[in-house]
């Protein structure tokens, strides 16, 4: 009789729970919401979330914050927000980096890098800025398979130009050299694409890549080759630029963010805060406003979040490990 009514009381409390739980849902929010980033004031990922928080306040009629934690390398947002109450009102949207390090590796904090489910519950994907690959107009290219062509008939030859060794740029041109089966020579530029300019101009460097708003005056400006895009299908404004997926299948390259919660908060309310990211994402005028800053929204569901951060960490682990065996 004990364990019947054991079983009773656990049941009405898993059914009060979960009632509870939608009840919270349906009235979410009522109260201000806190979006911690590890991104310092006028980053790329800060002025992204500044422009989603100002899109989901009209949505829930709440003022919605955004917290710059900047610092080791996004440890210490990860721990503010990890530590934060699970109800939904404080969330995460760290770097991709935060999931994207090597464990253990030099200058890596001993809780990074990020994995879900294990850290944090997914919730939705904001944008992705994919890389854009430009050259010199004194090669001659058209098109990336007339870069990889190159490469292979000159290894080691063809000089490209990133933001620092370690960077997504530079990983994007590993990643490719790696797909394509060529080699070409890595020329790191501190002050980015803006410092690198002068030498692809020039021919001096043949290949530049970057976030569209580090290229954009070059390239519609004509100062440079538009060669492709390293997203998964070709962007809209941007219809007769080819992907570099066209020419080597699958591949895409490029920052990106989503929003994940604390452990713990109930699936109804991060159903529902899934749910308002998506409608916020349909704003036409949001979109104008990422699009401007070579950023791309895309609707996903929490399971998707999770399969799609697994992949990147298995896409760009590889790597990251080749890189730090030639760089100890």
């Amino acid at each position: 009789m004990n364990r019947r009514l054991t079983a009773l009381v656990t049941a009405c409390a898993a059914i009060f729970a979960a009632t509870a739980a939608r009840a919270q849902a349906s009235n979410f929010p009522n109260a201000p919401v806190r979006i911690i980033t590890d991104s310092a004031p006028g980053s790329a990922n800060d002025i992204t979330l500044r422009l989603l928080s100002e899109e989901l306040g009209k949505i829930w009629k709440q003022e919605v914050l955004t917290i710059n934690q900047a610092g080791a390398g996004g440890s210490i947002s990860a721990r503010a927000a990890s530590a934060a109450a699970p109800d939904g009102y404080t969330l995460f949207m760290p770097a991709a980096s935060t999931f994207l390090q090597l464990k253990g590796a030099p200058g890596v904090a001993a809780n990074l890098p990020l994995e879900l489910p294990r850290d944090f519950v997914p919730v939705g994907f904001v944008t992705n800025q994919p890389m854009f690959i430009g050259s010199s107009l004194t090669l001659g290219f058209k098109s990336i398979g007339d870069m990889i062509e190159y490469a292979r008939k000159k290894p080691g030859e063809l000089a490209y130009a990133t933001t620092g060794r370690g960077r997504i740029t530079h990983l994007t041109m590993e990643l490719l050299q790696q797909r394509a089966g060529v080699q070409m020579q890595l020329v790191p530029y501190a002050g980015g694409p803006s410092a690198a300019m002068p030498d692809v101009v020039s021919g001096r460097v043949g290949v530049v890549l970057e976030g569209y708003g580090g290229v954009a005056s070059a390239m519609t400006g004509h100062i440079i080759e538009s060669l492709a895009v390293a997203s998964t299908t070709r962007l809209p404004g941007f219809e007769t630029l080819p992907t570099v997926a066209e020419t080597l299948p699958g591949f895409e390259a490029g920052g990106w963010e989503v929003i994940v919660a604390p452990l713990g908060t109930p699936d109804a309310i991060v159903k529902k805060i899934a749910a308002d990211l998506n409608t916020a994402l349909d704003s036409k005028e949001l979109n104008a406003k990422f699009n401007a800053l070579g950023s791309f929204s895309r609707h996903m569901t929490p399971d998707e979040v999770l399969a799609y951060t697994q992949e990147q960490q298995r896409t760009w682990r590889p790597v990251l490990e080749k890189v730090a065996r030639e760089n100890p």
